[in-house]
């Protein structure tokens, strides 16, 4: 089992910039792919980023490419999603996830562990 918390949501304008962090804990060496999803109102469970944790290799979505960025400290098993240039489209709960898959992309069925969210809202 693979236990996930995030930390670091929270309302800005904007334009602005968060971080994101997701700490894991279990056992952990069995998880090959971070990601970071996100939900808004009414809307499905979106993939943001993605990260292969013994590679380094990432995936971003279309929407965040080029302001979003994912990176890793494996000795803190910690996975961060820094995010730059927010937009009011970005209002959603973040979610963290691990998947013990090969190549699950930004496909949330390919990911067997969550965190219990945390809200990210962006005023313009």
């Amino acid at each position: 089992q693979v236990q996930l918390v995030e930390s670091g949501g929270g309302s800005v304008p904007a334009g602005g910039s968060l971080r994101l962090t997701c700490t894991a804990s279990g056992h952990t060496a069995s998880i090959k792919f971070m990601g970071w999803f996100r939900q808004a109102p009414g809307k499905e469970r979106e993939g943001v980023a993605s990260m292969y944790v013994y590679g380094g290799n990432t995936d971003f979505a279309d929407s965040v490419r080029g302001r979003f960025t994912i990176s890793q400290d494996i000795a803190k098993a910690t996975v961060y999603l820094q995010m730059t240039i927010l937009k009011s489209e970005d209002t959603a709960m973040y979610y963290c996830a691990a998947s013990e898959d090969y190549g699950p992309g930004l496909r949330a069925g390919m990911y067997y562990y969550w965190g219990q969210g945390t809200q990210v809202t962006v005023s313009s």
